[in-house]
C-alpha cells in the first residue's frame, strides 16, 4: 500500500467523525447551555487544562497504570491459558470457576483493593490487570481449544519439542482469539481506570473529572471525558495496527476466481519444513 493508497484509507475512516464534529460545532455555536457547553468552550477548557492546570500529569499517571496494567494482565492470561487450554481435564475442572469469576463485576472490589493497598498507583494497576486478565485468559483457551487435531497429530508425529510446539504452532493458532479477548479487555480497562481514581486517588484523569464536578466547571469535565475517549481510541487503534503486524498471514483471503493455496500459517508451515529436514 502506497502513500496515497493509505491517506485515502484513512480518510474513509475519519470523513465521518470529522463531518459530525464539523456539524455539531456549527448546529451549537449560538446554543448558551451551562450543562452542555460548545466544542469551542469544550475546546478552551481542554487548551487550559493542559497549560494552567494538572492534566498532562493526570494524563501521564492514567496512561501508564493502564500500560502496566494490560501487560501483566494480558501476559499472565496467556501463560495461564496455555497450561489450562492444553488440558482437557483442566478445562472442564475450571469452568464453574471461570464463570464464576468472569460474572463477578470487578468493580465491586475496587473498595477493598483501596483498603488493602490504599490510594497509590499500585491498587489501580492490581484492580485493572485482574480486570483484563479474564477476557484475555477465556479467549486463550478458547482459541487454543480450537486448534485442528490433525494439527496437533501432526505435530506429535513430527515429534516436535513442546517448547517449540507452544511458541509456533499453539500460539500463532490462538492468537486470533487471543486479540479479540485483548479488545474486550481493553474497553474494561478504561472503565475500570476511571472508576479506580474516581474513588480512591488524588491523581488521574478520574479524579480530573471528579474535582471537575465538584468544583462546577462542567468544561473542564467534558474535556476530560474527551481526552479518556481519545486514550481509548488511540489504544484500540494501536492494538489494530499491532494485530495486523503480527496476524498478517491470517488476514490474508485468497482473492475471487482464485484457487486457494493449501497452506497453514507460515510459522506452522515453517515448524514441520525444519523438522523434516
Amino acid at each position: 500500500m502506497n502513500a496515497y493508497q493509505k491517506v485515502r484509507a484513512g480518510l474513509a475512516m475519519l470523513w465521518l467523525p470529522i463531518a459530525v464534529l464539523a456539524a455539531a460545532w456549527v448546529a451549537t455555536a449560538a446554543a448558551d447551555s451551562f450543562y452542555f457547553p460548545t466544542p469551542p468552550v469544550i475546546l478552551e477548557a481542554l487548551i487550559d487544562g493542559f497549560r494552567q492546570d494538572h492534566l498532562w500529569d493526570d494524563l501521564v499517571f492514567s496512561v501508564r497504570n493502564i500500560g502496566v496494567a494490560v501487560l501483566l494482565g494480558s501476559a499472565a492470561a496467556v501463560c495461564v491459558g496455555l497450561i489450562i487450554g492444553e488440558s482437557r481435564a483442566l478445562t472442564h475442572a475450571t469452568a464453574p470457576f471461570l464463570t464464576f469469576a468472569r460474572a463477578t463485576p470487578m468493580v465491586a472490589f475496587i473498595p477493598i483493593f483501596i483498603i488493602t493497598f490504599g490510594i497509590g498507583a499500585a491498587p489501580k494497576i492490581i484492580v485493572i490487570a485482574i480486570g483484563v486478565f479474564w477476557p484475555v485468559l477465556l479467549n486463550t483457551i478458547t482459541g487454543i481449544r480450537g486448534i485442528h487435531p490433525a494439527v496437533r497429530e501432526t505435530a506429535v508425529s513430527f515429534r516436535i519439542p513442546k517448547l517449540l510446539y507452544l511458541r509456533r504452532i499453539v500460539l500463532p493458532g490462538a492468537a486470533p482469539q487471543i486479540f479479540a479477548g485483548l479488545r474486550i479487555a481493553i474497553a474494561v480497562a478504561l472503565v475500570l481506570m476511571v472508576v479506580s481514581e474516581i474513588y480512591g486517588s488524588s491523581v488521574g484523569l478520574g479524579n480530573y473529572i471528579l474535582e471537575s464536578g465538584a468544583r462546577f466547571q462542567v468544561a473542564a469535565t467534558w474535556a476530560g471525558t474527551v481526552v479518556i475517549g481519545a486514550l481509548g481510541y488511540g489504544l484500540s487503534s494501536a492494538l489494530i495496527l499491532l494485530e495486523r503486524r503480527v496476524l498478517g498471514w491470517h488476514q490474508e483471503r485468497p482473492r475471487k476466481n482464485s484457487r486457494p493455496k493449501r497452506r497453514g500459517s507460515p510459522a506452522v508451515s515453517g515448524v514441520f519444513a525444519s523438522r523434516r529436514g
